[in-house]
């Protein structure tokens, strides 16, 4: 099985390792900016500076890796040739030929699944898990939170030049953490209408927003309150869940889900496994993916649940841009 990586980034060099953990070393790559990277030392592999030319090396697979706003090029590309698709979150920063897309896979039977490796965190697969469960009933309201200092994510990188911080790439915290906008969905349903706030608050004088309060009235009547900043010391993401009988918290950085029944009158804790770390959520989707190709399992994230949650986070923009809320017709 051939696979081709386009974009070798952080997230590319990631899914790079962790195909050659499962087994997969038919890799090759395309990439504009040149072969000086880590990985290249220790395993070489075939690197092609032209789209055209890494397709026509027939690959199988395609990681759709390169920045946000060239994620359709791509995907529309591979799909078109009959590969299958993992693409890296968020699918798209626009609508535009994303229904096209989901059209080429549908007709072709290829299978294509965009990667939000928080799907595949323990915590979050406990806590759906209980609400599934349903012992503390509805979720009245909920509230996430996800902020980190944006030049401190990639140590010894240019911070100012990556995708997540420029328009023309499809940056802007909204839509490269929309981790929290995918749970949202995952976890409380389909949303019916967002109200937002966003801005360069945090002062890291970009030409995007750094800083997000977001609204979201979903179709169970849910409240979900999410906010999402590139300015945060130390990093911090959380999630609080309010339900008929009882209260749902989740601590990443501590490693922790707790839950208390109000029937019961008692909190119960959840530790991370001893072996878990960050890498384990990549390690899974990919192996969850492949799977997927293999014809044992159905992906996790499909295009239509992608397409849904990437229309939240434009709403999101659209409300933060015109000061009111905007109701979604179908997510």
């Amino acid at each position: 099985m051939k696979v081709l990586i386009a974009g070798l980034g952080s997230i590319g060099r990631r899914h790079l390792r962790n195909l050659r953990k499962v087994g997969i070393q038919d890799v090759i790559a395309y990439r504009v900016r040149g072969n000086d990277i880590p990985e290249m030392d220790e395993h070489p592999l075939p690197v092609y500076g032209s789209l055209a030319t890494a397709l026509a090396q027939k690959p199988d697979i395609v990681f759709v890796t390169n920045p946000t706003s060239l994620h359709l090029e791509v995907a529309l590309a591979a799909a078109r040739q009959g590969c299958h698709l993992f693409i890296e979150k968020p699918l798209s920063h626009t609508l535009r030929g994303v229904d096209e897309l989901i059209d080429i896979v549908t007709t072709s039977g290829s299978v294509a699944m965009v990667g939000c490796n928080f799907r595949f965190h323990p915590a979050l697969q406990q806590i759906q898990r209980l609400l599934v469960a349903g012992s503390l009933g509805r979720v009245i309201t909920a509230r996430g939170h996800a902020g980190e200092f944006l030049p401190g994510w990639h140590p010894g990188e240019d911070w100012r030049l990556g995708y997540s911080a420029r328009k023309e790439l499809g940056g802007g915290v909204i839509l490269t953490l929309i981790h929290e906008l995918d749970y949202a969905y995952w976890l409380f349903g389909p949303v019916r209408k967002v109200f937002a706030q966003a801005g360069g608050w945090g002062g890291l004088d970009l030409d995007v927003e750094d800083t997000a309060e977001i609204l979201l009235e979903h179709r169970s009547q849910s409240r979900v309150s999410i906010h999402l900043n590139y300015v945060q010391c130390p990093p911090t993401r959380t999630l609080e869940i309010i339900t008929e009988r009882g209260t749902i918290q989740w601590d990443y950085q501590a490693g922790m889900v707790k839950w208390y029944d109000s029937e019961t009158a008692h909190w119960e804790i959840w530790t991370e496994p001893p072996t878990f770390d960050r890498n384990t959520m990549f390690l899974d989707e990919v192996t969850h993916f492949l799977d997927c190709v293999a014809g044992r399992s159905a992906p996790l994230i499909p295009l239509t649940e992608a397409k849904a949650v990437l229309e939240i986070a434009l709403a999101a923009k659209q409300s933060a841009e015109d000061d009111c809320s905007v109701t979604l017709k179908d997510s």
